[in-house]
């Protein structure tokens, strides 16, 4: 596992979640690399409906990548997965482990990062609680979540002024025709899906998104 110091500075940037539909299954390790090499700092493996045997192989196989380049894996939604993968973290939602529950599983150097949606008490709660990153969006539509209610840039804006200690990325619709508008809020980083593996050229796509974190 990556040292949590270097891993807590690298919670910054694009932030880049896979997704099946997105992402053909034998081009998935190469596809995923090809976002790496454009410039994701963090890759999050969310696949919902495989069985527990797939998502630890396709971890796995994400995490030969991730070593490679010095970035984070974080797993979606188990952190029972990410200790058998050996990945660097888990990611929670609503419906998930309870942030002490994953720390048990996960260590002290295991990063847990906690989606807020638009809920800023809940962005606190989990900062006391000891999660290592938070998530807050969708600020725009996106075809992941079509039932998402937007979250307005100015809760993302309040959540940099109350939250202090961890980083703060935006999830939800952001593409590189909205995401000077999102970074203008002052949050660390942005996380996507779509905006890279629905491009046709996910090196390329990444590269136009961490191309702003350079200005």
């Amino acid at each position: 596992m990556i040292r949590l110091e270097r891993v807590k500075q690298s919670l910054k940037g694009l932030y880049v979640i896979t997704d099946k539909k997105l992402i053909p299954r034998d081009r998935f390790i190469e596809t995923v690399e090809k976002a790496v090499r454009g410039g994701a700092r963090i890759i999050q493996l969310r696949e919902k409906d495989p069985p527990e045997e797939e998502n630890i192989r396709l971890g796995k196989g994400l995490l030969e990548i991730t070593r490679r380049y010095g970035i984070p894996l974080i797993i979606n939604d188990s952190p029972e997965i990410a200790k058998e993968v050996e990945a660097d973290g888990v990611h929670l939602g609503k419906e998930d482990a309870e942030i002490s529950n994953a720390r048990r599983i996960l260590g002290s150097e295991g990063i847990i990062g906690v989606s807020c949606y638009g809920d800023i008490e809940r962005g606190l709660r989990a900062e006391r609680e000891g999660a290592d990153y938070l998530a807050f969006g969708t600020p725009f539509f996106t075809p992941t979540k079509p039932e998402r209610k937007l979250t307005p840039l100015e809760v993302l804006r309040e959540a940099k002024r109350k939250i202090k200690t961890i980083p703060i990325f935006a999830i939800g619709g952001i593409t590189k025709d909205n995401v000077a508008s999102v970074l203008e809020t002052g949050v660390d980083g942005i996380a996507v899906i779509t905006a890279v593996f629905n491009s046709g050229d996910p090196e390329e796509a990444a590269r136009s998104l961490a191309e702003f974190f350079e200005k």
